[in-house]
């Protein structure tokens, strides 16, 4: 084949198949190879290693930056609630608010089919890919599968969404365990079924359940406490569903594997608009403030989830009460509190504080946070308007997400993973897939 066919990617072109693994930490499954014989073929036999998430760590914005390799000044989505613009409104992002060009749709309009399941932000799902059912955030599979073909498998094949995460808050955690174990068979079967059709140029698909087991359990691993055996339980047959797909693929097809952030033990939840209010930054029109809405006139500052902090400036906020010539010097202040602010242990809870300007470009940096902070690790980041109280507190959540120890693996052995990140994700499955792309369109580069 000539350059120009394998550039432009022909009709004998290769293939990629991607499944991620959301929140799985890189050192889970590197330090445990006679656990995960899988994973640790893939990597023997390809390349495999911890990668860094994005700015923030948080699944609603993470899937949108791996899946069109451009941070959310590009794809428009910060996190799971984002601000409307000139309002103190917010909104939860769903498919359509993402603004960037997903990867699926390049391998589409190079006249190649995509198949993409239950990656989150994806609903309602498209109908300009070859199917697509949407992932978290979607009401339910009716809706969120296309074409009826899709649906019609699926539901035969008892498929879900989500896991039932309201499970993950008792006490006892054997009934969340069994519905872990059963969303991720529903799961691993319908990926089954589309490796063995074949019919695709690029699989894109998301077992989310591993997110959900590691909010309830990832402390029970670290510290061995009483779920860890049925941790590592679920772990070794995620390892075993992903050595059988491998098994199934054609030989011009590479396998991709990625989380979209790591995981750690969550030590302490911390209220930061309870810690704003304290320190006098925030304040609310009435004690019945539950949401961003009841702010007040002299507010000077609030936060969003995860450790996403927006100065209350004039112009921009409603009830700005900030003036733009004051925004630098009230900002360096702010960062300046988070970075020395100490949990009820005396540990920092910022591992750093960044500015928006270190992490964001584009054309909807218009509704992008002031600050963001990311935690050390023990700390997760919260933001709710309820008034909490505290401001340090633990709910039934015992694991956290991370920026560092996301973890990406690829079969093939030409792959070079070296300081990479999220972004490098889309460039090197298209590169892989030998479709053509102009590099200065990613914040990331491919590792191929």
């Amino acid at each position: 084949m000539g350059l120009f066919d394998r550039i432009r990617g022909g009709e004998d072109a290769p293939r990629v198949a991607f499944v991620g693994i959301d929140g799985v930490p890189h050192t889970l499954l590197s330090e445990h190879p006679e656990e995960f014989p899988n994973f640790a073929a893939i990597a023997e036999e390809g390349t495999a290693d911890a990668i860094e998430s994005i700015v923030p760590p948080e699944s609603s914005a993470c899937w949108p930056s791996l899946t069109t390799g451009k941070n959310p000044g590009e794809t428009g989505v910060y996190g799971f609630q984002d601000r409307e613009v000139d309002t103190y409104d917010t909104y939860v992002p769903m498919g359509r608010d993402v603004q960037a060009e997903r990867l699926w749709d390049r391998v589409q309009d190079a006249n190649r089919n995509a198949t993409v399941m239950n990656v989150p932000v994806t609903f309602p799902p498209q109908r300009t890919v070859q199917r697509m059912v949407s992932g978290f955030l979607s009401p339910g599979l009716e809706k969120a599968a296309y074409p009826d073909e899709l649906r019609e498998t699926l539901s035969n094949l008892n498929y879900r969404i989500d896991v039932n995460a309201k499970l993950g808050h008792q006490e006892d955690k054997t009934e969340f365990i069994e519905d872990a174990h059963e969303t991720l068979d529903a799961r691993y079967e319908a990926f089954k079924h589309y490796f063995d059709a074949d019919d695709w140029e690029l699989f894109f698909g998301v077992f989310m359940t591993t997110d959900r087991v590691n909010h309830f359990l990832f402390e029970d691993y670290e510290k061995d406490g009483e779920y860890y055996e049925e941790f590592m339980e679920f772990y070794r047959k995620l390892d075993q569903y992903i050595g059988d797909l491998r098994e199934r693929l054609a030989d011009d097809v590479t396998l991709v594997i990625a989380s979209d952030h790591g995981f750690t033990t969550l030590e302490h939840e911390v209220h930061f608009n309870q810690w704003l209010e304290n320190e006098g930054w925030l304040s609310f029109e009435s004690d019945e403030h539950s949401e961003l809405a009841d702010i007040a006139d002299d507010a000077r500052a609030y936060s969003l989830i995860p450790g996403r902090f927006y100065i209350n400036l004039e112009g921009r906020e409603p009830r700005g009460s900030v003036p733009e010539e004051e925004y630098e010097e009230v900002r360096a202040e702010l960062k300046a509190e988070l970075e020395a602010l100490e949990g009820p242990d005396g540990q920092k809870v910022c591992d750093r504080v960044v500015e928006k300007e270190d992490a964001f470009r584009g054309n909807h940096d218009d509704i992008a946070p002031d600050l963001v902070a990311i935690p050390n690790h023990g700390f997760d980041l919260k933001s709710g308007f309820k008034g909490y109280g505290k401001v340090f507190d633990k709910g039934p959540r015992n694991g956290m997400h991370s920026f560092d120890n996301a973890t990406l693996h690829v079969d093939d052995p030409d792959a070079t993973i070296s300081d990479a990140n999220l972004y490098d994700i889309a460039p090197t499955i298209l590169d892989l897939m030998e479709v053509e792309y102009d590099r200065g369109e990613f914040d990331g580069a491919s590792l191929i």
